[in-house]
């Protein structure tokens, strides 16, 4: 077969390898510029090479869940195409993701940059939900693949649920919250400088301290009480070490009272912002975005689909982001989808292991799908049709 490369294009990260690789390389997908360095802008996993991660500064190619400034895009493709994943496309099939509901300009912009920049010999368009259900259906250890899934999709900007019935998603089934992982991040940002000290500026670093020191609460209520105790009683509070960019590369938590004297750490004490920022994901009315919460729009989802698929649905719901990495999520959302779905429905929630690059596995079931070549967009289609042609004209 010849050598095909799955790119799984986030809004947060680039998920790029050959389907032949056990792993992909994981690139942020954004330019970032530093205060210690003005003049070289790091593009992608450059940003390692910043002496001084304070007071980052991004610029991204996505806004609300689309590409709307190609020039970051076409920089970081550049940066990723030469150096991170040098690859000749004049030879190499391309599997690249879209978000869904794509605006057909983006569609268009896509194709032509493949074709006209990358020289791109043939390419075919998914979506990251797709590819998680074919990873999900050909990787269960059952006799036969199931039927039906929903995926629950937590991406950077938004969170998606998206049922499939048969191999294909139910349009009219698929839920949108406008909760992903930038809100959660600038949400950490606001409480810590309204309690602490000003850091609207450190997103790079607050996003660490969310992915460390973050998790979902399986009792609100009851966290909520146990974070108003003194410690050892707060079972809660963690103290997050902050970098300074010599020693300390990273951040990291550590039991309250553990520094000492002589220790010359900036840190920030964590106490119900450990779980109240994630419990945006289920609560969105919490800070003024009247919509459902995962769960609920889960249950709202599969209801719009037939009502002899929903059994299936229910026991096959798997969950896939970034944010899906918090610990107790699995739980959680099984918790609230059990305590709402009819009790005589088996529920089954699945967090892979590697959420965030789930989906890009998925891309080597979908090279090796009988009708895989007829879904490719080729170099000729395009010369004698053009980027609209080949996208539109059915």
């Amino acid at each position: 077969m010849d050598s095909v490369v799955c790119l799984d294009n986030g809004a947060c990260s680039i998920k790029i390898g050959y389907i032949t690789d056990e792993k992909p390389k994981v690139i942020p997908n954004c330019i970032m510029k530093a205060k210690s360095e003005k003049r070289r802008p790091f593009i992608g996993n450059q940003i390692e090479e910043c002496r001084d991660i304070s007071g980052i500064f991004y610029i991204l190619s996505f806004t609300k869940g689309y590409i709307t400034n190609w020039e970051v895009q076409k920089n970081v493709y550049d940066y990723i195409f030469s150096t991170e994943f040098p690859v000749n496309f004049s030879d190499t099939k391309l599997i690249i993701t879209e978000p869904l509901f794509n605006f057909p300009i983006i569609q268009e912009a896509m194709v032509e940059i493949f074709f006209e920049e990358y020289d791109c010999c043939a390419m075919a368009k998914t979506t990251a939900p797709d590819l998680c259900y074919y990873q999900y259906t050909n990787t269960q250890d059952l006799d036969e693949p199931p039927l039906c899934c929903v995926v629950i999709d937590v991406g950077y900007s938004f969170s998606h649920i998206v049922p499939f019935v048969k191999g294909k998603k139910v349009l009219s089934a698929i839920r949108r919250i406008d909760v992903g992982g930038k809100l959660l991040t600038n949400h950490l940002k606001e409480i810590i400088s309204y309690r602490y000290l000003n850091v609207m500026d450190e997103s790079y670093v607050i996003n660490q301290m969310k992915e460390d020191g973050c998790f979902i609460s399986q009792d609100f209520n009851s966290d909520m009480a146990n974070a108003k105790l003194k410690y050892p009683e707060n079972k809660i509070a963690r103290e997050y070490v902050l970098p300074d960019c010599t020693t300390i590369r990273r951040g990291y938590l550590q039991p309250p009272g553990t520094a000492k004297k002589t220790d010359d750490y900036q840190m920030l004490r964590l106490n119900n912002e450990r779980f109240a920022v994630p419990e945006l994901l289920f609560h969105p009315l919490d800070i003024g975005i009247d919509q459902m919460g995962l769960a609920e729009a889960t249950i709202h989802a599969i209801n719009a689909c037939p009502e002899e698929t929903r059994p299936h649905l229910f026991a096959n719901i798997i969950v896939v982001g970034g944010s899906a990495k918090f610990s107790g999520m699995q739980t959680r959302l099984y918790k609230d989808i059990r305590s709402m779905a009819p009790e005589f429905f088996t529920v089954n929630v699945t967090v892979p292991e590697e959420p965030q690059t789930y989906s890009w596995y998925g891309g080597q079931y979908l090279a090796n799908d009988p009708n895989f070549e007829q879904s490719l967009i080729t170099r000729q289609d395009y010369e004698e049709n053009g980027a609209r042609g080949v996208l539109f004209d059915e």
